[in-house]
């Protein structure tokens, strides 16, 4: 997705790709280099940060990314942090699937594999966020509803 909305911005806008295994950002990294990007910037987050720089992003995107998320509040003050006030926070995630396992670290509140919209939103908006929309099915006319995807907006 990255080199994706890079090509997409072009060479005025910014992009920060982070990840934080090594051979994800290895992955972004060649990428990048592949198509000759220039306003990539791939960072290495952790558990509790995505070590953004305070302000950066107007928009940030997460994808079936948040149901991983050992830490939960700490990292969702950081998007918080990296984003410009008005700036806004898309969540694309699944609910649990039955009788899965949780992945390890997490809060034990997910229910397995996933994790409910209901507790996304709760967890963002304690960070400080404005819930703005959830819609259910992601993409709309997507009929095998696997995914669903919470809008948020930094005040």
């Amino acid at each position: 997705m990255s080199v994706g909305m890079a090509k997409w911005l072009g060479p005025t806008g910014r992009v920060y790709a982070t990840d934080i295994r090594a051979e994800q950002l290895a992955e972004i990294r060649a990428a990048v280099v592949q198509d000759a990007l220039s306003n990539v910037v791939v960072l290495e987050g952790t558990e509790s940060s995505t070590n953004l720089p305070s302000e950066c992003c107007d928009a940030i995107f997460l994808r079936d990314v948040y149901h991983h998320l050992t830490r939960p509040h700490e990292f969702d003050v950081t998007l918080l942090a990296a984003l410009k006030p008005g700036g806004r926070l898309a969540i694309i995630d699944f609910p649990p699937e039955r009788r899965s396992t949780l992945p390890a670290g997490v809060p034990d509140n997910r229910g397995g594999h996933g994790i409910p919209a209901s507790i996304v939103v709760a967890e963002v908006t304690r960070a400080g966020f404005r819930h703005v929309r959830t819609m259910s099915r992601w993409p709309p006319d997507d009929d095998r509803n696997m995914l669903f995807l919470v809008m948020f907006e930094k005040p």
